[in-house]
């Protein structure tokens, strides 16, 4: 492609995320803006400031900023991640910094757009040395930007749970539902074994972690077509499974006891209509049995599999259940083809249905080996540790690496994750105890 049309592209790319990173924020009143709910999430604030701070240090490393920007902004609680930009404020303590204001902080969105797009025609990126370099480091920064719009969601679903009055709920404009146009056989589906080639193949963007390609050896394995539903999970709480320690790691057992979980989050029991009720985007209402199964931890995930004599699936099971072709033993970027992602395929943020769905309402997007709602719903949990591959060479220092510890991977994506961001490669990973994510899961087992 050539350069100047790169550019074009990448410019593009760059206005498509930067406002619709504010159209999430812009029903936010300035309270709501500011407000960290929990110390595992984030003030929205923080977030629109974050990632415009990563697009701040792309310019200051390929281009002199104008002397107008240097030292307005008092930036340092922006980088809560990376060493090399000085010292890091504990995540936890983000709600504590009311500063820059939250005028101030879209007023610096601006004013680096600004430059950003004015650095992006062709007379200034002629001058760059690595220019390969550079159009790296834009594509991780839009991509970054696309994975604080889900951490956005998932920090304005857990603050505004908190309040009891719906019509202060945060709704998106959009808010809709889909029917399930296929009905769907709950079974298990045998995978042949053998030599796997896991990792991303092609030329576009991806992100250093799911490289390279490398050979995996799988014995031959069964695995759910559909994810665990809200049906599935409450018999396992009504089962006593959140008493019975047998079901449980000893880290997790230890979580239950001390913080009395007995339901995923956002879950209550309602004694006078003696049922399970749930407060989401659509309100609070009654668990709709169907649904998959959300806001679980792996704890959670991995007691529910004992339970049910299951096991979760590794990343690798899961990943060739989502990408492998049996018909010509190729490996597919979807888990429908290499077809560009429709509407018709997944339940992702560009749906703005805003909660998971039924099996059945996005049939198109039904893997080869015949598993549904592979990509999009909820994030999946895997039984991996989130290592690196063999081989890992690190594009971007401290932004996939050094995360590689006590982390559990997750795949496939949810009803927050923007479809420019997903693929049957991309590896998501938190830590066991996590349940602020769309996460959920679907079993495995050997043959």
């Amino acid at each position: 492609m050539q350069v100047s049309m790169q550019l074009e592209v990448l410019a593009k790319e760059f206005i498509e995320v930067r406002n619709k990173t504010m159209e999430l924020f812009s029903p936010l009143g300035i309270e709501d803006a500011v407000i960290q709910s929990s110390e595992f999430g984030s003030p929205p604030n923080w977030h629109i400031g974050h990632v415009t701070w990563f697009f701040h240090k792309i310019l200051e490393k390929y281009y002199l900023l104008p002397l107008s920007l240097r030292g307005v902004y008092d930036l340092s609680y922006l980088n809560s991640y990376y060493q090399k930009y000085g010292s890091i404020l504990k995540k936890s303590d983000r709600g504590k910094y009311p500063r820059p204001t939250v005028l101030q902080t879209i007023k610096y969105r601006k004013e680096i757009e600004r430059l950003f797009l004015d650095y992006l025609k062709y007379d200034n990126i002629d001058k760059v040395d690595n220019l390969k370099g550079l159009v790296w480091d834009i594509q991780i920064a839009i991509n970054h930007e696309r994975q604080h719009q889900e951490l956005m969601i998932y920090d304005f679903q857990h603050y505004y749970s908190r309040f009891i009055n719906e019509s202060d709920n945060y709704s998106p404009k959009t808010n809709c539902t889909i029917d399930v146009v296929e009905k769907v056989q709950k079974e298990m589906v045998t995978v042949p074994g053998g030599l796997f080639v896991m990792g991303y193949q092609g030329s576009a963007f991806c992100y250093d972690n799911e490289l390279p390609q490398h050979n995996v050896y799988l014995n031959d394995y069964k695995i759910g077509n559909t994810l665990v539903t809200n049906k599935d999970f409450i018999d396992f709480i009504e089962s006593g499974g959140y008493q019975n320690y047998r079901y449980w790691l000893a880290d997790g057992w230890d979580i239950v006891t001390t913080e009395d979980w007995n339901s995923p989050l956002y879950w209550s029991f309602d004694k006078s209509q003696n049922t399970w009720m749930k407060k989401d985007f659509r309100g609070i209402h009654k668990i709709r049995e169907n649904e998959p199964v959300v806001n679980v931890s792996y704890y959670e995930a991995d007691a529910f599999c004992k339970w049910a004599k299951k096991r979760l699936p590794t990343e690798a099971e899961w990943e060739k259940a989502a990408s492998w072709n049996c018909s010509d033993d190729t490996i597919t970027l979807y888990p429908w083809g290499n077809d560009e992602i429709t509407p018709e395929h997944a339940n992702l943020m560009d749906m703005n249905i805003w909660h998971p769905t039924e099996a059945g309402c996005f049939p198109k997007g039904k893997s080869h080996s015949g598993c549904y709602q592979m990509l999009g719903d909820v994030w999946e949990w895997t039984s991996s540790e989130y290592n690196l591959y063999p081989g890992f060479v690190s594009r971007f220092e401290e932004y996939t690496d050094k995360w590689a510890i006590n982390q559990k991977v997750l795949r496939g994506g949810c009803f927050a994750t923007p479809k420019k961001q997903i693929r049957n490669s991309y590896r998501n990973y938190f830590k066991p105890h996590e349940r602020i994510l769309f996460s959920g899961f679907r079993y495995a087992s050997d043959t």
